[in-house]
């Protein structure tokens, strides 16, 4: 006799999702309504807040499970700011919410969850932010919810889900010299394009990724939902999916082949991704080195160590921001920063930074960034008629000291 369909093996998102709902199995297309195991919001916890009032239940369902983190706009560029910023502060207090993460004291929202040991795999993790995607490279199902949806949460602890299908991407090959987790998710966007993956969970495998820090994985993780992936994982030790599961499509990738080179996306959209080579000369006003897509140690590293003993072209500002408290403390004791500071960078509070549009690096029309961050999309950083090139931290840094769009072996060739 074959397998029913209730025995059937099953991927990442199916395993999930099925113990969250109470079931035996899932497949895609099902809805569910799952437990929430982690619910988080950074600044936006404000209308979150409002929307919870408005339901009109006093208490949130468990306040141990609520992480609250200030990342976006810190410290406040506007006392609109600071008023959200109270008010919020307020509500954790009264709610009795412990899991709050004030001006100082965290980060970028995923880099801090992931470092303070808020997920691990097999959870259900919901955030009122896009990337949230991240922690998949912790083996949770992770995605971003708006912030009625998340007042929802609040309430009953629970939201509902369509199973999404899996699109597995196989990765083999060795990277060649100053390519990184940035490049192979580029070139993979690239490749399928924004809506590639709409609403699908997204299986990162094979000996390439195997071999990847935690911190690219989180890279690839990140930046899936740039493809429109409700969720995507990376391998992790204590779960993986069922041998046998039933995948929608599988891509194929030679790591060294395919991304031979650095992997730029040009604007103003993430999926309109070239070569470097095939960019062509392009003078750089503004280089960005942070965000929850590269802003971790593994990131700082690999630009001091492109700057050294170099300095940023005249023509050019380098602003490096931390992902959180924790990476500036550890960058700062390793010497990256004071190796960047030392090129002309100048270091920015832990946080979003820029890549908000907000504050702490904007640009002017017609300016032209390089930048490690998600997104390049018309007026993200600032003005509409500015330009804005996505790049791995390695191609930031080099460009910053070339004024220039460059490959970070041309930069170091060149000893200037």
């Amino acid at each position: 006799m074959g397998l029913t369909p209730m025995t059937l093996p099953m991927t990442m998102a199916e395993k999930i999702l099925a113990r969250a709902s109470g079931r035996e199995a899932v497949r895609p297309d099902e809805i569910v309504v799952a437990n929430v195991d982690l619910a988080m919001s950074h600044e936006n916890a404000d209308l979150v807040r409002k929307s919870f009032l408005e339901i009109g239940v006093s208490q949130v369902w468990d306040a141990s499970k609520i992480v609250i983190i200030f990342d976006h706009r810190i410290p406040a560029e506007s006392e609109k700011t600071a008023t959200t910023h109270k008010a919020v502060r307020e509500f954790a207090a009264a709610q009795g919410i412990e899991n709050f993460y004030d001006v100082g004291r965290g980060g970028i929202c995923h880099q801090v969850l992931a470092e303070r040991g808020h997920v691990r795999s097999g959870m259900v993790v919901v955030g009122t932010d896009s990337h949230t995607t991240t922690h998949g490279a912790l083996g949770a199902f992770a995605t971003g919810i708006g912030a009625t949806e998340m007042a929802g949460v609040w309430t009953e602890g629970k939201l509902w889900f369509k199973v999404p299908s899996t699109i597995r991407i196989e990765v083999e090959g060795e990277f060649r010299p100053w390519i990184s987790a940035k490049d192979l998710i580029l070139y993979i966007i690239g490749k399928l394009g924004a809506d590639g993956a709409d609403y699908r969970a997204v299986e990162f495998d094979g000996p390439a990724i195997r071999r990847m820090t935690q911190a690219s994985r989180m890279v690839l993780a990140n930046l899936s939902m740039e493809m429109g992936a409700k969720v995507a994982f990376t391998p992790v030790e204590e779960m993986g999916p069922d041998p046998g599961a039933q995948y929608e499509r599988t891509l194929r990738v030679d790591a060294g082949r395919d991304v031979a080179e650095p992997q730029i996306a040009c604007p103003h959209s993430v999926d309109n991704v070239k070569p470097l080579s095939a960019v062509g000369d392009l003078e750089v006003h503004q280089a960005v080195l942070g965000s929850c897509t590269n802003g971790r140690i593994e990131d700082l590293e690999v630009a001091a160590r492109v700057v050294a003993g170099r300095q940023v072209h005249k023509r050019t500002r380098l602003v490096v921001i931390p992902a959180s408290q924790q990476v500036y403390r550890e960058a700062m004791k390793l010497g990256y920063l004071e190796t960047l500071m030392a090129a002309g960078a100048i270091i920015n509070p832990p946080g979003c930074g820029p890549c908000v549009g907000v504050h702490q690096g904007i640009l002017a029309a017609g300016e032209v960034c390089v930048s490690s961050t998600n997104r390049n999309f018309i007026g993200r950083m600032g003005s509409k008629d500015s330009f804005v090139y996505l790049a791995s931290p390695a191609v930031v840094a080099a460009s910053a000291i070339a004024g220039r769009l460059a490959h970070p072996a041309e930069v170091e060739a060149a000893h200037v």
